[in-house]
């Protein structure tokens, strides 16, 4: 991708302005050992981006929690909010990237989260105002790595999705954004880190949120893989 003029930024939540990877594993990994589910290796990953809809199922399926999945999906966000009402995990620097990107192009956020979630970090983060446009995946049909979330974030934005950049950290929300069309930056997450294979195809891979610039995105059409 050359020749880029960058018209929108959309940011995901859990793993770039959240610290939150660990906390949902921690809450998932409860309701499954509370109701005589088998926790097995690989879940953690193959659930990285799934909807609610996805990873409740997978979990009554697949890990034999015996429950509806609309439950297990109560069940999980009571844990998580229980950590959240401890403290908000926000990444260090990510209120500041959010603000000082949102000056210069509209922000969008594309989550894997609930609704209620998005909306109660939003609030207590104090950052509400600083998105025109949220949407979660259990708003559409397919959730990461499937493009849904980032074409409908795209879609109520207005621009096309190769004049939009994502900030993602995981191997699935990067195929996610890049199957959808756009440019991505990469910010691997530190728990849960994306393989070379995936990272290799992000147009740039940065270390934390404090490397998010405005000159960043201005250039992401004449950089790829690097910082």
């Amino acid at each position: 991708m050359t020749g880029l003029v960058i018209s929108a930024v959309v940011f995901d939540l859990d793993g770039v302005l959240l610290e939150s990877e660990q906390l949902w594993d921690e809450a998932r990994r409860e309701v499954v050992a509370d109701h005589k589910g088998t926790w097995r290796a690989g879940a953690t990953a193959e659930m990285q981006g799934m909807s609610s809809l996805e990873w409740s199922s997978y979990l009554r399926d697949e890990l034999g929690v015996d429950l509806a999945p609309d439950r297990i999906v109560e069940l999980v966000i009571e844990r998580l909010f229980q950590r959240y009402d401890r403290r908000l995990p926000l990444v260090p620097g990510a209120t500041e990237a959010v603000r000082r990107i949102g000056q210069r192009w509209p922000l969008a956020l594309a989550s894997s989260s609930n609704r209620v979630v998005i909306d109660k970090v939003l609030t207590v983060a104090g950052l509400r105002d600083a998105f025109q446009v949220t949407v979660s995946s259990e708003e559409v049909p397919r959730g990461k790595p499937a493009p849904d979330v980032y074409l409908e974030a795209v879609r109520r934005l207005g621009p096309q999705p190769n004049e939009c950049a994502a900030v993602e950290d995981s191997a699935n929300g990067i195929r996610s954004a890049e199957a959808a069309g756009l440019h991505v930056v990469a910010i691997p997450n530190h728990d849960f880190p994306p393989p070379d294979s995936v990272l290799m195809t992000a147009d740039v891979v940065v270390s934390s949120v404090w490397e998010l610039s405005v000159e960043l995105f201005e250039q992401l059409g004449n950089q790829r893989g690097e910082a």
